[in-house]
């Protein structure tokens, strides 16, 4: 197959017949290859329209010409490369955020277990106070009944969990109910804000009092639940089907006033706090500009670590403030469901439920007066375990981010 170039074409110096016709050419100068330069056929023939945005070109940059092209052999080891640790900074967050959820809702759930536990064993002469003595029971529930002894439920708490945000989310789109609370909120906006906290609660009650029951069942007697049993149980409950209950089992919206209130008010402090200490965290450390490699890892750290500080702060007040009402509140949802505990005291044995307790201001009344002040406080301790270990797990992931961060 033979060529069908001219044998005068080579490339940018092609001298070919120009055509000079007066009809394509009128009222404007003709421009030959013939009599022009080198510099005019290099910004004539090889320089296209630098428009901003193509070729990935930004506002006011150039097309380079043509002689700067080709580049010299080696020259793409000397182009400056971005530095080992920005791989690792664009993971710091995920894994930061990933290791308090982890630490939040997986590793701390034997201590909410053993914590539910203690608050509705009304039978309990250990109120476990001090971590050191929950963590003794702890350990021989798990060395009598096994290890799951103290993970049972973790599915159903996630349930629980996925209806309160699927319910928040569809409440908001079919109201005018505002999820979330603009910079320059107004007090119709806030009320508005927790009416949708208040029934996205109501909705997801029966499926919290399920999931509630699974935790404190004891693993002696319990069966293996699946994961969808809590919606199951709860659907039951709202039609009056299901296990069979007593007649001192409370009906449903005789739990709707502790449970709305003791869910507002945890967002509330919870919200309250976690403003608070960000606003604290960030005004004690502004932002700065990195100057060198340990300037920049602190300026990472910075920038993940106070929200995670102030959220963990918010809970842990919340937690705090509102345990005698969550104390109350999971007695009322316990009443009359026939379930089996174990025993708090020792760990090796198994209780009953057997409350009859007639409403909210009966349960104060009767905690207070057989069980004293610190009855609404049993299972303290194992709040302090498990925000003792969040801690620990955050600050050995801050660690170990600054150590990877300074060493890449």
């Amino acid at each position: 197959m033979t060529s069908r170039r001219p044998d005068s074409f080579d490339g940018l110096g092609y001298r070919g017949n120009v055509r000079e016709d007066p009809a394509y050419s009128g009222g404007y100068s003709g421009r030959s290859f013939n009599h022009s330069s080198s510099v005019d056929l290099q910004n004539w023939v090889t320089t296209p329209p630098d428009i901003p945005g193509s070729r990935n070109l930004h506002f006011g940059e150039r097309t380079p010409q043509f002689e700067s092209a080709s580049a010299a052999p080696g020259a793409e080891d000397n182009l400056p490369t971005a530095p080992p640790s920005e791989q690792l900074n664009r993971f710091a967050g995920f894994g930061i955020g990933l290791a308090s959820l982890f630490t939040e809702n997986v590793l701390a759930h034997p201590c909410i277990v053993f914590r539910r536990q203690c608050q509705v064993n009304y039978h309990a002469r250990c109120y476990h106070i001090s971590p050191f003595t929950a963590v003794s029971v702890m350990y021989n529930v798990t060395k009598t009944q096994g290890p799951k002894a103290l993970w049972k439920g973790m599915g159903s708490t996630f349930v629980v969990q996925g209806v309160t945000l699927g319910t928040e989310g569809i409440i908001s789109e079919c109201t005018p109910l505002p999820r979330e609370l603009s910079h320059k909120w107004n007090p119709k906006q806030v009320i508005g804000h927790l009416v949708l906290k208040g029934l996205t609660y109501v909705v997801a009650m029966p499926f919290y009092s399920a999931s509630l029951i699974e935790t404190v069942q004891s693993e002696i007697i319990r069966d293996n639940p699946g994961i969808l049993d809590c919606v199951k149980e709860g659907v039951g409950r709202v039609m009056g089907m299901g296990i069979p209950h007593s007649k001192r089992l409370l009906p449903l919206w005789g739990l709707v006033l502790p449970t709305v209130l003791h869910g507002v008010l945890h967002y509330i402090v919870s919200a309250t706090v976690q403003k608070l200490v960000l606003f604290l965290l960030r005004r004690r450390s502004p932002a700065k500009q990195p100057v060198d490699g340990s300037e920049t890892v602190q300026t990472m750290l910075d920038a993940y670590f106070p929200e995670l500080m102030a959220s963990f702060a918010a809970s842990l007040c919340a937690d705090i403030l509102l345990y005698p009402l969550e104390t109350v509140m999971h007695r009322l949802h316990i009443q009359g469901t026939r379930t089996i505990i174990d025993n708090t005291d020792l760990g090796f044995e198994v209780l009953p439920i057997n409350t009859q307790y007639e409403g909210i201001r009966d349960c104060v009344n009767v905690i207070r007066r057989e069980e004293g002040t610190l009855g609404f406080y049993k299972g303290f301790g194992s709040i302090v375990v498990q925000y003792s270990l969040h801690a620990a797990v955050l600050q050995i992931t801050k660690v170990i981010y600054s150590t990877l961060l300074q060493n890449a």
